[in-house]
């Protein structure tokens, strides 16, 4: 048995990633994938909650073939992290509902997704409230002891702790009790308008952007006329360079922005452009058989996992 701590995250295929992903998230895989059991696999049944990706299944295939070009490009080694998606375990989905049975309703109507939902007068269909029921399934399954999430998804996390919790109670010990992990540092990456970076509020630069998108994006970055010091630009500078690296440039080109941005943009590319090139050589084929090999591992460990669960809750035959 490994000594590895096990780490597992899922992660939805709803299109282009960009720098806040990355810095936000994705980055840490890789980083961990040498000190942990590494588990990544993409949540395209969580997906299915957004009512844009039903209506273009062919939308939502092309993301979740391009979800594993991403991260195969920004150096995820399958030999070290196991890639696999949730559809391939389909125990995750037996084990929801065996959770559902457990949970109540008012007890779900606490999530903050939801009641954000509800509170912007969405039509909330049922995949959207049982949200944290599946991803405590994606979880526990796998016997995951660290968890990398943001602050917007600590009380899914808790919530999968609480189903845990309630699953010991009525049957005994099943699971492993998961831990968060959050990077203080880079859990808000700012956007091109000094807000969080999020395609929702249209300020991003893409992961893998070409270099006339990135001079878009960073021309684009609101500047404060106010001092000699463009926050903005420097926010997402030190993302790729080190503050002492910065401070020569930022004090030698005080107050022209424009200098800033041209050579934001000149590392940007330096930073960008191999994890492009590599992702434009990733065929299809390397990411079904990637899938495969990941998926076979995962669903060995989720069918163990659910003889057990099936033998105490007493549907064994």
């Amino acid at each position: 048995m490994s000594e590895k701590k096990r780490l597992l995250s899922g992660v939805k295929p709803t299109g282009r990633p960009h720098l806040g992903n990355y810095f936000g998230a994705m980055k840490q895989f890789v980083d961990f994938q040498d000190t942990h059991e590494s588990f990544v696999f993409v949540a395209e049944y969580h997906a299915l909650t957004s009512e844009r990706l039903q209506k273009s299944p062919e939308l939502l295939h092309s993301n979740i073939i391009g979800l594993v070009k991403d991260y195969l490009a920004i150096g995820l080694d399958p030999e070290q992290t196991t890639l696999y998606t949730q559809g391939s375990v389909v125990e995750v989905t037996e084990l929801a509902w065996i959770f559902n049975c457990l949970i109540t309703v008012p007890y779900l109507q606490r999530a903050h997704a939801y009641k954000d939902a509800e509170a912007r007068g969405k039509n909330v269909n049922v995949g959207t409230f049982d949200y944290p029921a599946l991803m405590a399934a994606d979880i526990l399954i796998m016997d995951a002891d660290v968890v990398p999430v943001g602050k917007d998804q600590m009380q899914h996390l808790e919530i999968a702790r609480d189903i845990n919790d309630k699953f010991t109670a009525i049957y005994g010990k099943t699971f492993r009790q998961p831990e968060a992990r959050i990077l203080k540092d880079t859990e808000i990456v700012l956007g091109t308008d000094g807000e969080k970076m999020s395609k929702s509020y249209g300020n991003t630069i893409p992961l893998f952007a070409t270099r006339a998108e990135i001079e878009k994006g960073v021309m684009s970055i609101v500047t404060d006329s106010a001092g000699g010091l463009p926050k903005n630009v420097y926010a997402i500078h030190k993302l790729i360079k080190s503050e002492a690296e910065l401070e020569k440039l930022y004090a030698a080109n005080e107050g022209n922005y424009k200098a800033l941005k041209e050579a934001l943009v000149e590392d940007l590319e330096v930073f960008i452009a191999p994890m492009r090139e590599r992702r434009a050589s990733i065929t299809d084929m390397e990411v079904v058989a990637t899938l495969k090999l990941g998926g076979e591992k995962a669903k060995e460990l989720a069918s163990a996992k659910m003889k057990d669960v099936r033998k105490k809750i007493g549907v064994t035959i």
